[in-house]
This record gives structure tokens, C-alpha cells and sequence, in this order.
């Protein structure tokens, strides 16, 4: 061990502390999350909207995407200064930052600090991500504060891999040894605020880093509230009680908030893009005209008016529109309910069909899967949803328990990450290489693994554009719409940037941010 851990009474004392002088100077930063609980805080771990927002707060990568952006061509250094790269681009150096501090008393995060991280990541054992480092031959320290990657095959923007964004997240080695299971719910970062308290079901409070590298947050505490029902989150923020709230997935929430006074409404980028997975392995989905009958059976342009056409984005493609590698040039299959009868008739099912789906309870996606349910009834398909906790949904569905997945996530904008996650074999669940594959569908591997290392660009597209047709004429899954990121504040909250997105799916809460009264 480099350095001894933060007892836990020390830990109480320096939270008590923060308290009392965060409520005496008006620099607590409430926060409404439409959650019932937190899911893991641990950032190898935690796949959830709700988590990946807290821990955006308290972790750092080599690099990261500016404040208030979300592309690519924003990406500066974050723990490291510097890097450069190999021609072949498979060797990657990363010069680091020395003064870059791990929460409490776990010292200074050097190289062996972030090889340790990434090998974390790498690892199915103790990661969600780890499929998403396959590429990576090697993480070596070359120096105290040199961290070398060296690739068996390029990656189409590595630097994506490496921003505080699922796998991305640098950890502290100390910490996560000395508290074992413990880090899951008390995690160890290096960010602008730490972890304080946890309280299930109530609220996950922060404290700020006093030695953030980039300066101590004008903010001393946050406090992050589960707060699932819509219409409470919504009271408590027009009372006062919290300064920045999640809004309700839809047109009318940012309408009718943009009307409460001293407000600011953001309506953030990557949307996250709902799927209705279809797992062509169960019958009667391994039919692919039955597939064919349902996706004539949802109507897109109902479901985007549904939610608000200033709010989301009708999907096409099994890649969401912005991504590197979109192409539109895909199957399509016009809302027809005569067709999806005709379909199943085909199949074998003029009566219909009864079909299953595990669902989270979270309020913005049950309303969505609720009126894909609606749609599907009038072509006899018949939509039985079962309801559970959030985070038991995500783990019922990577058991391969449900036949049909409503999934909405963003992910790092490249074809590659989302063809790879949802639409590789090697990731179908159930598997020992598992990740997000809820379909089984493995149409497309060649051309996912071929732009995997195609060097030419134009070639490379054309490989993303063959695997995205390929997918859509099998309709392994259905996409629907993207969500773009609803958000609200107290319009004296200054957060130091202007917000066009973020990956994280969380405001940009810095160093920077203050209350200006």
C-alpha cells in the first residue's frame, strides 16, 4: 500500500465539517434524480443514466470532452497533458499530470494508478466495459508518469476509450484494495468532488476536493436526490428545495418549467436512443416476418410527437444520427398495420401474438414502452410488460430473461462502439463475453470487425453503412427514437460554461460552478 486509507470517523468529521459550512454560505448544490435508488458507484461497474451523471462529478480520464460538449472534436487532456501516437496507430504514449490527487488520504495518482485502471476496465471481472477494451495488447507505466498502450489492431478513436466515460474513468489502485466491496458504494476518485454519504433511497451526498488539481469547487457539497416521481422532483423544485432537476423525458415538462420563474432549461446532446430489442432466439421472434410485423407496427412519427419533436429524434438506423459512420440508407419500414397482419398471417399467426418484456419502473422509459405497446395492440400483437426496480432490470436483461429489451442509451459518437456493444455476437448476454447484444443478432460481424481495422475512412463508412442495412433487413432490434437530455436549474447557478451536451448525461457540474446570490 503507498498510502493508508481515510478512516471512516475522519471521513464523518470532514463531511460534518463541509456541511456546516456549505449551509452557513449558501454553496449546497441540490440535486433531483427521477430514481428510486442509486445502482453501483463503482465507474467500471455502473451502466445506469442515474449513476453515470454522479460519477461524472468525482472521476477524471487521461483525456476528457470539454465541459458542456459532447463530440469527439472537443477532446482536451485531462490527467494527461500530452500524447502522442504511432503511425500504424497502434502505440500510444500519455504523458500525465503530477499533481493530480486521489480523494482522502490515498496520495497522488501516478502510472501505475492508470495501468492499473485500465486493466480494471479490461477485466470482465470487475468491469461493465470490458469488451470494449479488446484491442488493448498491453497498458505499460514507461515512466512514474508515463502510461504506454499498445494496440493488437487500431481502434477508431481510441482517445474515445479513455475520457471519464464508463471504462474511460481512472481509479485510485490503493483504494480500491483497501475497500474491496466497499467501493462500490463508496467510491474513490480524483475529481472536483468526493464522495461523503450514502444514504439508500435518499440521497448520495458530495464534498468538494479542497486538492482538485484545477482548483478547489466554489461548491462545497452537492446533495443527489432520488427523487422518482415526476410530479415530486417538479414540486420540490418549484418550492426551492432543489436547485437542478432531471426532467420528465418530454416536450410539455420543458414548456412547463421554462415557465417557472428564475429558471434555465437545457435540452443536451448525445441523445440517448431507444431500442426495442427483439431476441431472435425465442420464439415467436426467430421468425424474421414476425420481426418485420412489428416493426410495421410502430409508428415513429406518433411516438416522436408522443414525446415532443424539440425534445427527440426519429431513429432509422440501428446507429443514432450524429454518430461517425450514420448512415440512413437502411431498410425502413413504413407504419402499415395491414402489413404487419399480412406478416403474421404469413408466419403462422392470424390471431396474433403475445410476446414478453422485462421493464425498469423508471417513469421517461415506461411511458415510452407503454406506447409501443398501444401501437402494437392494434395489430394484434399483444405486449405484456413486467415491472421491476431499474437496477434489477439491467441485471434481468443481461441474464437473457427478457424477449423483448426496450433499451435507451448513448454511447462515445463512432458506429463502432454501438454496432460492437449491441450488435456483435461476441457480445450477446448469457455469454461469457457478454455485453449489450438483448437481440442474439450476428448478421453483421464481418463488417463490424472489418471497419474495426480498415484504415481507409471511405471504406471504413462503407463497411458501418453494409452492417447497419444488414441489421435492420434481419430487424434485430428496432430503434425508435433518440431522447435528447432534458435538464433544469435555478438560473443563479452559473456553471462556469455553456451547456450544448455531455456524454455522461449529466450538467457539467466543475470547479467552475457557483451560485452568483
Amino acid at each position: 500500500m503507498k498510502h493508508a486509507a481515510l478512516s471512516l470517523s475522519l471521513a464523518a468529521l470532514l463531511a460534518s465539517a463541509a456541511l456546516s459550512g456549505a449551509q452557513a454560505d449558501g454553496t449546497t448544490l441540490s440535486v433531483g434524480m427521477a430514481s428510486a435508488d442509486a445502482g453501483t458507484l463503482d465507474p467500471h461497474r455502473a451502466t445506469t443514466t442515474p449513476d453515470k451523471g454522479l460519477l461524472h462529478w468525482m472521476f477524471n480520464g487521461l483525456v476528457r470532452i470539454k465541459p458542456g460538449q459532447a463530440s469527439p472534436e472537443f477532446i482536451e487532456p485531462d490527467i494527461a497533458e500530452s500524447w502522442t501516437s504511432s503511425e500504424d496507430g497502434l502505440t500510444w504514449t500519455f504523458t500525465m499530470r503530477e499533481d493530480v490527487a486521489c480523494h482522502g488520504d490515498y496520495g497522488n495518482l501516478d502510472a501505475e494508478d492508470v495501468v492499473f485502471s485500465l486493466n480494471r476496465a479490461m477485466d470482465a471481472d470487475s468491469s461493465s466495459f470490458a469488451k470494449d477494451y479488446g484491442a488493448f495488447s498491453s497498458v505499460e507505466a514507461t515512466g512514474p508518469y508515463e502510461v504506454t498502450i499498445t494496440l493488437s489492431e487500431p481502434v477508431p478513436s481510441l482517445l474515445g476509450l479513455l475520457v471519464p466515460y464508463h471504462g474511460g474513468n481512472i481509479v485510485c489502485q490503493d483504494a480500491v484494495e483497501a475497500l474491496g466491496d466497499t467501493f462500490q458504494s463508496e467510491p474513490i476518485g480524483t475529481g472536483p468532488f468526493m464522495f461523503a454519504e450514502y444514504q439508500p433511497q435518499q440521497y448520495v451526498k458530495l464534498v468538494a476536493n479542497p486538492e482538485y488539481f484545477r482548483g478547489e469547487p466554489a461548491i462545497k457539497e452537492i446533495f443527489y436526490r432520488y427523487i422518482p416521481s415526476d410530479s415530486s422532483r417538479d414540486l420540490a423544485f418549484q418550492s426551492g428545495e432543489i436547485d437542478m432537476i432531471y426532467g420528465k423525458q418530454e416536450q410539455t415538462w420543458v414548456e412547463r418549467i421554462a415557465e417557472v420563474p428564475g429558471t434555465k432549461v437545457a435540452v443536451m446532446k448525445p441523445g440517448e436512443m431507444s431500442v426495442i430489442h427483439l431476441n431472435m432466439s425465442m420464439p415467436p421472434l426467430d421468425d424474421v416476418n414476425v420481426r418485420r410485423a412489428i416493426a410495421h407496427a410502430i409508428d415513429r412519427d406518433t411516438m416522436v410527437q408522443f414525446k415532443g419533436d424539440q425534445v427527440t429524434i426519429a431513429a432509422i438506423s440501428p446507429v443514432p444520427e450524429g454518430y461517425l459512420g450514420f448512415t440512413d440508407d437502411v431498410p425502413q419500414y413504413e407504419y402499415s398495420i395491414e402489413k404487419a397482419k399480412e406478416l403474421l398471417a404469413e408466419a403462422g399467426h392470424p390471431d396474433g401474438i403475445t410476446i414478453k418484456a422485462i421493464h425498469t419502473t423508471l417513469p421517461g422509459m415506461l411511458t415510452t414502452m407503454e406506447a409501443v405497446q398501444a401501437l402494437l395492440r392494434a395489430a394484434n400483437i399483444n405486449l405484456e410488460i413486467e415491472t421491476v426496480e431499474h437496477a434489477t432490470f439491467h441485471s434481468q436483461i443481461r441474464d437473457d430473461a427478457s424477449q423483448v429489451v426496450h433499451y435507451s442509451a448513448a454511447r462515445f459518437p463512432v458506429a463502432d462502439v454501438y454496432l460492437t456493444q449491441f450488435f456483435l455476437s461476441d457480445s450477446i448476454v448469457g455469454t461469457p463475453t457478454a455485453v449489450t447484444n438483448f437481440s442474439h443478432c450476428d448478421v453483421a460481424d464481418d463488417e463490424i470487425l472489418g471497419a474495426r481495422v480498415e484504415q481507409d475512412p471511405d471504406k471504413q463508412n462503407a463497411l458501418w453503412a453494409e452492417a447497419q442495412r444488414k441489421i435492420m433487413d434481419e430487424v434485430c432490434a428496432i430503434p425508435i427514437y433518440q431522447n435528447l437530455q432534458l435538464w433544469a436549474w435555478k438560473d443563479n447557478l452559473d456553471l462556469g460554461v455553456e451547456v450544448d451536451g455531455s456524454l455522461n448525461l449529466s450538467p457539467p457540474v466543475t470547479e467552475e460552478a457557483h451560485f452568483t446570490e
